[in-house]
This record gives C-alpha cells, structure tokens and sequence, in this order.
C-alpha cells in the first residue's frame, strides 16, 4: 500500500484505510512522508521510519483509537475540488467575483480616473485620493463618485466569468504538461495571459464609457447618452480605441498578478485547502504589486479612453489619439517622466482590495458551488 503524491500542493491521494490493531507499511518521502503518513492514518497512529532517512518505506501500527478517513473526509479537502469542478462552476464564481471587485472600491477608480488626467481642471487638482474623495462628495454631491457604476458591473460579470474560467482550464491543462502533479509559474503566468484576451474584449467598451462618466464635469449623465453620443461623434471604434493598450497593460499585470498570488499561496496556504485569510492576503499582496508595475500603462490607457480635451489643445492636437505610441509620447510631452505615475497611489489602493475581494470571493464560491455539486452527487 502506497501514499503517493502527498508533496504535491497539498493533495492527498487516499487508498483504502487498514483495520483497526493492524501494521501498515507506507511508502515514504523524508520527513514529510512521515508527516502525511500520521495525517492520514490518524492521530493514534505510530509511524516507525526506515533507515537512511530518504524515501523508504514506514511500519505504521494503528491502534484502536486511531482515526481513519474514509472516502467523505476526501470532501473537505479544498484543493481536490476544482479537479471536479465544472466549466459553469468557474464562471458562476467568476462573474460574482468580479461584479463584486468592481462595486465595492469603484469610489476609489473613479479619483484614479481622475488623478490620472494629465492637465485637469484647477477645481480638480487632488492631494490624495482621501482630499479627493471628500471634494468631490461635497461640491458634486454624495452619488458623484458612483457615476458608471451600473455600466461597469454589467460588464464586469460576463468579463471575469469568461476569465476565470478561461485561467483555470488553461492552468490546469498547462501544468499537466510543464509540471505534472505540481505548480508552474510558467502556466499560471501563461493562462493569465491568455485570459486576459477575453476578460478585456467583454471589458473595453464598459471601461470606456465608464471613464468617460468618471471625468470631471462629465457631460454625461446616463450611460445611454454617453454611449449614444460616442457612437455618433467617434464611431465604433471608439469603444475599443484602447484595446491593444488595454493588453499591453493587463498581459504584464496579469501575468505578474497571477505569478504573484500563486507564489504566496505557496508560502501561506502550501495545502491549498480552502483558507480565506490566505487568499485576502494574498490576492491584496499580487493586486498592489501589479498595479504598481504597470501604473505608466494605464496612464495611457486613460488618455485614450477619455481624449482629456485640455491636454490636447495644450499641445494643439486636433482630431483624437490612437495607439500606445502616440499616448506614450503625449504623456511625456505634457508630464515628463513623473506624468507616467499619476495616480499610482490610487491605482494601489484601489487594487489591493480589489484583488483581495475578487480572490476570497471566487475561491470561497468555487468551494462552495462544487461542494453543493457533490452533495447532490452523493444524496442521488
């Protein structure tokens, strides 16, 4: 009888356990082999390690008071559950992860909005996001900062339920092929990657419409009007102007998030068993670290998304700006280097939570959804 697989991210693959007052043998690895072997038979177990000290096999004698799992134990271990996940499981939890991630700090990316202009107006200059939240409540009123709101979690749910579902099949089918039975920073950064392509062609017309409604003295006060009115003066395009931006930004932000939270998980949760203390911090520490890697990029992105009018009469550009190349140069033809990090305070603050709520909720509606999956299975 054999205990395989226990190094690897916390599964444990569990055979048939033996009688009570019988001697097992079980295959070993070091310490921990030993370690998983005491887990798995029960608290009263007795492990007895073979010479060497390597992998070798252990005597293991359980006594009447040991405790041995049966196949139900196997439920309550988090990290076997998105094996028999479902496609429609991901993107449930997905679709509420992100609707969630986008509400509850959409105050804090509307000042970012605006803190990234590049020549705002004098009535919207801002020392932090707290000064800026204040003046904003009190001389636009208390609902200011919620403008967009409803366009952004419209958006948000189709987007991240594609991108979360997209992230964990792509993982799991790359690991399997880099990494078998284990992790790989290589596959988690990939499927982030790829991810990313969908979550932003759902996203890019929300984010556009959205941004525009953030500015100050925003002529919009629907999403109707702003999407008719970009439609008629700009077209189509309009809507997707920033797309390639959008990429350029989120494969980097992606890759490093996911790369990020991974490398955590590893060091807070190395079980995978469901922990929420573990993915909060986790998902706020890859959420700041991205963010802050890829503020000049979403510096630009917002130039193209809202075509700040002031700082392009300040440079007598007629007509609108498209592409990355002419954002990045507009951006340090008005700023120089520091323009590039405007915002970056906000953009942190924003995504830490962000991030951390996105990260709980999806992995506690993943082990929620497909535990729900697997009473049913049973009780049929």
């Amino acid at each position: 009888m054999e205990l395989e697989g226990c190094a690897h991210r916390g599964r444990r693959l569990l055979p048939e356990g033996p009688e009570l007052g019988t001697v097992a043998t079980v295959k070993t690895e070091g310490r921990l082999g030993v370690w998983v072997a005491q887990a798995w038979l029960g608290s009263g177990a007795a492990v007895v390690r073979g010479s060497g000290g390597g992998t070798g096999s252990a005597t293991v004698g359980v006594s009447s008071s040991a405790t041995i799992p049966n196949s139900d134990d196997t439920d309550n271990e988090y990290e076997a559950l998105p094996a028999c996940a479902s496609v429609r499981t991901h993107m449930m939890a997905g679709a509420v992860a992100g609707v969630l991630e986008h509400c509850v700090m959409y105050p804090v990316d509307c000042v970012k909005t605006r803190m990234q202009c590049l020549q705002p107006d004098p009535a919207a200059r801002y020392r932090n996001v707290m000064d800026a939240l204040r003046r904003i409540v009190v001389t636009e009123g208390v609902w200011r900062p919620m403008r967009g709101l409803n366009v952004t979690a419209t958006g948000a749910g189709p987007a991240h339920a594609l991108y979360f579902a997209c992230y964990e099949k792509l993982k799991k089918i790359l690991s399997d092929i880099i990494h078998p039975g284990g992790n790989s920073h290589i596959a988690n950064g990939t499927a982030g990657c790829v991810a990313t392509l969908l979550h932003d062609a759902a996203m890019n017309p929300a984010e556009v419409v959205k941004q525009r409604m953030q500015m100050y003295n925003s002529p919009y006060l629907r999403v109707l009007d702003c999407v008719t009115e970009i439609w008629k003066k700009e077209g189509a395009k309009a809507f997707y102007r920033s797309y390639t931006t959008q990429l350029t930004m989120n494969i980097p932000f992606q890759a490093i998030h996911f790369i990020t939270y991974e490398f955590m998980q590893e060091h807070l949760n190395p079980y995978r068993r469901y922990n929420a203390t573990s993915h909060v911090l986790s998902g706020a520490m890859a959420g700041a670290v991205a963010a802050a890697a890829t503020t000049p990029l979403d510096v630009c992105k917002t130039l193209l998304n809202t075509q700040e009018s002031l700082a392009l009469h300040s440079l007598n550009i007629s007509g609108h700006i498209s592409g990355l190349a002419n954002a990045f140069r507009t951006v340090y033809q008005i700023g120089g280097i520091p323009a590039y990090f405007r915002g970056v305070q906000a953009r942190v603050i924003y995504q830490m939570p962000s991030t951390a709520i996105a990260w709980s909720v999806y992995e506690f509606f993943k082990h929620f959804i497909t535990k729900h999956q697997q009473d049913r299975k049973s009780n049929s």
